[in-house]
This record gives structure tokens, C-alpha cells and sequence, in this order.
């Protein structure tokens, strides 16, 4: 009995520090805020480049003058989309913008998560899917991975590649490599 005691307490002590090691569960209760700049724009912004850009349309946006040239002068809201939650308790809203110089940011703005191991910020060709059903749609389908989520809370904007295409990324996920799970994921709709 006492080779048991001497033995098993000391692998149960280390197997209690790698699941600690690995599994983090403090993450659960630490919250890291982060508060970068969202975008200025406004309704009209994308009103106005609807507007001028709509064949046939005559008509000269509250905003603009019949001189302004098509390009717009400020960030434009080109699709949003409100996040749900899959395995953790999420909310927010997910925002892509369209710069003046035609790259692309996507900007999640109030968002509120559970903090993660490993969390990643996707976008993803799969649905959102709700309930269960949803947590691991993200893996089967093609995504685009913007890195380490920068925190759990607060305003976060993610520069995207040149080359991004936001028709051929309807989802924002945000998704625990760790774990092969979605926290929360939110359509996005154009605006």
C-alpha cells in the first residue's frame, strides 16, 4: 500500500500539472480587453458610394457634391454580421470595411467571449450553423486564418490580405485550434 502512496501521488501531481499546462483553465476567468479603433464611417458613406456607383442614378448623395469623384475619402462598411454563440457565451458584431485605398479590415466591435488557449480569428466559407451542430462546421470548410485572437473583449480591427475577396468569406468564426471548437461565429451580410 504505502509503494502505491509513493508512487501514485507523485504522477497524479504531474498529471495535474500537464492537464493545468495544457487545458489553461484560468484563461476562463481572466478577461483581456482590447480597444482598437474602429473605422470611422457612417450610414451615408455607404449610401453614397451605393449612390454613385448604382447605374442610371442621378441623384448627388446629402454628403457629396456633384464634383466628388467616386473614391470614397473614409472607410466603407461593405458587411456586418451579429455573433452567436457556439461553445462559449458570445457577443458582438463583426464589421468588414473597404479602405479608401480598396484593402480590407475587418473590425470586431464589442465583442465578449471566453478567453481561450489557442483562439483563433477565421473566416470561413462554411455556414453558421446553430446550437452544437455549429461548433465544428468552421473545420470542414475552407478558411483564412488573420492569427491569435487579440483579446476577448472590446474593439479589435485585423488588417486582411491584398488579395482578400470578401464575397468568398460569408463567416467570421472565431475558433479554438486547441480544442477543434467555434467560441462564436457570426454571418455576415452585405450592407
Amino acid at each position: 500500500m504505502k509503494k502505491v502512496v509513493k508512487f501514485g501521488a507523485p504522477l497524479a501531481v504531474i498529471a495535474l500539472a500537464i492537464a493545468i499546462a495544457v487545458f489553461k483553465p484560468w484563461l476562463l476567468f481572466v478577461d483581456k480587453e482590447v480597444n482598437d479603433e474602429i473605422p470611422n464611417f457612417t450610414a451615408q458613406t455607404a449610401q453614397a458610394t451605393t449612390a454613385q456607383s448604382e447605374p442610371g442614378s442621378n441623384e448627388t448623395p446629402n454628403n457629396a457634391t456633384a464634383e466628388s469623384n467616386d473614391t470614397p475619402t473614409t472607410p466603407v462598411l461593405i458587411a456586418q454580421g451579429d455573433f452567436i454563440s457556439h461553445e462559449h457565451e458570445t457577443t458582438g458584431r463583426a464589421l468588414v470595411f473597404k479602405l479608401p485605398n480598396g484593402n480590407h479590415q475587418l473590425a470586431l466591435e464589442n465583442l465578449a467571449t471566453s478567453n481561450g488557449p489557442d483562439v483563433k480569428v477565421w473566416f470561413s466559407q462554411g455556414p453558421v450553423v446553430e446550437g452544437v451542430a455549429g461548433w465544428t462546421t468552421a473545420k470542414d470548410h475552407p478558411h483564412l486564418s488573420l492569427g491569435t485572437i487579440k483579446g476577448n473583449v472590446g474593439n479589435q480591427v485585423y488588417d486582411l490580405p491584398a488579395d482578400f475577396n470578401p464575397s468568398d468569406w460569408p463567416t467570421v468564426d472565431l475558433w479554438c485550434e486547441q480544442f477543434g471548437v467555434s467560441f462564436g461565429a457570426a454571418a455576415l451580410q452585405k450592407v
